[in-house]
Parts: C-alpha cells; sequence; structure tokens
C-alpha cells in the first residue's frame, strides 16, 4: 500500500473511531449519523490480518481485516466489518469467491470472526480452510453491530443478507486479491449463517445484482423466527431466543425489549452483550421465556411483525440453492426448513433439498460441510442445477 494511502485510511479509521465512541456515550450507536455514509461494498478500511483455523496452524493464506459500506434491515447507510482471505497458491487466473457466513458466535465485539481469525479461536475456522484448500478466496462477514458501534443484530435477516452480499463487493474491489468484479460468488452459511446466507440467495436480483452468483449453500435455517422461539422456549436453545430479541431490539429499538424483562432478564440479557456465548452456553443461561420475563413479547402484534419481518421463503432466489437440514435439529425446527424448501419451490426457484436422517445441529453442520462445497464447485465448473423440487 502506498504511504499516502495508508495515512489517508489510517486517518480516517482514526476519526471514525472518535465518532463511532462519541456515538456509544451519546447513546446514539446503531443509529442513523453514527458513521458517514458510505456505498454498498465500498471499502472504508484495511489493514493486513492473518487467518488460523487453529492457534498457530499456518494456511498459506493472505488475509486482509476490512470495514466497508453495507445497509441496515430499515434502509440506512451503515458500516459492517469482515476478512476477506485469499490463498496463495500461485493461481493467475479468475478464482472464485465464497462469502461465507458463521453461525452464532454471540454479541460482543470480541466474538466476531475477524477477532477470532489472527488467534486461531474463530468456530468455523476448520471449515473455512477447507474452501481455501480448494483454492477459492473466502470474505467472511461479521455482521452488523459485531466488531463495528452498537449492538450486533443478531437474526435481523435482511441486514445479515446485505453484510453477505456486501462483502463479497468489498472483497472483490480490494487490492492485492487478484479478485474481479465480474468472478464466479458462492455463497454459504450455516444456522444463523444460514440465515444470513438465505436472505442474501433471496436478495440477490434487487441488491446486488451485477455480482455473478452461481449459487448458495444453505444449512440449518431458522426460516421463521417466530416458529423457532416457541420451538425453544422450555428447551435447550432458550438462551438463544433472549439472543435474538436483543438483536430485533437493536435493529427495531422501537420494540422497547427492555420493557418486557424482568430482573434476571436484564442480567442475562447484560451477560449475552459481554460474552461470547456458543449455543451451549446460551441453553444454560434459563429454561422458559417467562423466566426472563414480566410478559412475553412474542405474544405482541409489533414483535410478531418485526419477527416476520425476517421470514424466508417469501421471495425465489434467481439462482439454484443447495438446502439442507437435519430431521433432529434440536436448536433449529426441521419443519421450517421444510416450508422453506416449499416455499421457493413453488415460487420456481432451483432448489437441491437434503434432509440429514437423525442428524442434529452441530453433526448437520459436519456431515455436509464438503458435500456442500462440492455442490458449489458444480456451480463453479458451470455444471446445471436443476434442484429436486
Amino acid at each position: 500500500m502506498h504511504l499516502r494511502t495508508h495515512l489517508r485510511w489510517h486517518l480516517r479509521t482514526k476519526a471514525w473511531a472518535a465518532v463511532g465512541a462519541l456515538a456509544v456515550s451519546l447513546g446514539l450507536a446503531g443509529t442513523a449519523g453514527a458513521w458517514p455514509t458510505p456505498a454498498p461494498g465500498e471499502i472504508i478500511t484495511s489493514a493486513p490480518t492473518s487467518f488460523h483455523p487453529l492457534p498457530g496452524q499456518p494456511t498459506r493464506t493472505k488475509a486482509w481485516h476490512i470495514t466497508y459500506g453495507s445497509t441496515t434491515a430499515q434502509g440506512r447507510p451503515d458500516v459492517v466489518s469482515g476478512t476477506v482471505i485469499v490463498p496463495q497458491d500461485g493461481r493467475t487466473g479468475p478464482r472464485p469467491l465464497v462469502t461465507y457466513a458463521v453461525g452464532t458466535v454471540g454479541l460482543a465485539d470480541q466474538c466476531a470472526p475477524s477477532a477470532g481469525f489472527p488467534r486461531g479461536t474463530t468456530a468455523e475456522g476448520n471449515l473455512i480452510q477447507l474452501l481455501t484448500l480448494r483454492g477459492w478466496a473466502v470474505a467472511v462477514t461479521d455482521y452488523e453491530g459485531l466488531g463495528t458501534p452498537g449492538t450486533h443484530t443478531y437474526t435481523v435477516g435482511r441486514s445479515e443478507g446485505h453484510a453477505v452480499l456486501d462483502a463479497a463487493r468489498a472483497a472483490q474491489r480490494l487490492p492485492g486479491t487478484g479478485l474481479t468484479p465480474d468472478g464466479p460468488v458462492g455463497i454459504m452459511g450455516y444456522s444463523q449463517g444460514g440465515q444470513a446466507a438465505g436472505w442474501a440467495a433471496e436478495l440477490h436480483d434487487t441488491y446486488a445484482p451485477e455480482l455473478n452468483v452461481k449459487g448458495t449453500a444453505a444449512g440449518g435455517v431458522p426460516a421463521d423466527l417466530v416458529k423457532a422461539a416457541e420451538f425453544n422456549d422450555g428447551r435447550i436453545g432458550a438462551g438463544l431466543v433472549l439472543m435474538a430479541a436483543i438483536g430485533q431490539d437493536a435493529a427495531f429499538p422501537e420494540l422497547d425489549l427492555g420493557s418486557y424483562l424482568n430482573d434476571k432478564g436484564r442480567a442475562e440479557a447484560a451477560f449475552l452483550k459481554q460474552h461470547c456465548v456458543a449455543a451451549g452456553t446460551a441453553a444454560g443461561l434459563f429454561g422458559r421465556i417467562s423466566d426472563v420475563t414480566v410478559r412475553n413479547p412474542l405474544q405482541q402484534p409489533d414483535w410478531q411483525s418485526v419477527l416476520h419481518s425476517s421470514d424466508l421463503g417469501t421471495r425465489a432466489p434467481d439462482r439454484p440453492v443447495h438446502l439442507y437440514q437435519g430431521t433432529q435439529d434440536e436448536l433449529v425446527p426441521y419443519e421450517g426448513a421444510a416450508l422453506l424448501r416449499a416455499g421457493w419451490c413453488a415460487k420456481g426457484a432451483a432448489v437441491d433439498w437434503k434432509p440429514l436422517p437423525q442428524g442434529g445441529h452441530g453433526s448437520s453442520l459436519l456431515a455436509e460441510s464438503v458435500p456442500a462445497a462440492n455442490w458449489l464447485a458444480d456451480r463453479f465448473a458451470g455444471k446445471p442445477a436443476a434442484g429436486n423440487c
């Protein structure tokens, strides 16, 4: 990077950090005006980083930490962080790019995938490495509010979809990657990442039609948040329901989550905002929604409306989709993914549907990681994907 360019980015980063800190101190984080207004996919800052699937594990890759322009669920410009990873394998021709959406990591900034890559602590690092070993570049979004000012908008589908698509735009614009704006793009994600990938697939034709998307592989998809919350009330994923409520409240503060929480709920919400929380950890916080609330927000029309605004299946992806789901998933109801498949099929999408018999939430991610990547490889190779609707 030229010294002048580096200095400009450095000064811009310092200035934006000061703006962000002031916004937080004034309680304005996450609101319009807290950041300048970049275009979607515009690179704001870029700095070298490293990608390690495990602590100290070498990968023969080059990586950049980036911040880039995106769009909130309500259509306002915002800034998201992420990581771009490119194999150093001597390849000189066109290289596929996968924009990868990770599953649940938590709400605190230190949980962001980009924070864990240099340390080798990002949960899906080994799965991402399987993609770089194929010679593919990978862009990994941190999502809105995870690694940038404001609260992470966990499970807010439209915001996630924007962040995934804009990560691909930013990666293709990043100097030094060898990527081109017309290069082939795949979308991939599981769990929260499956929701994000599904939203990116649905939004592609209207939000980022210039991206040469070849297909989307999405698994463990919470396609209907109301049904997912009802499924987890009193079950292992109850803590994730509170995390989702915090994320929705961050995107739509008029929901006023605080007015629904009791003392235990406020304490648990504060804990979740400050820590990295795997699904298993969140499960141990409490048992039922009624344990942490004075009244159930899921029964309120405004909450139901907002949650349903993250429903998938209301429009057909314009590129093929590989959709998979464990039949015994303990966190994301199988029926929701099956209905998503039916909705997309009814609208004419090319859906390759794959139920995983007896598959749980974690086991299905591991079992299908290579077959899902193989499916994307076929799309990159130009093979047709008729689906099995």
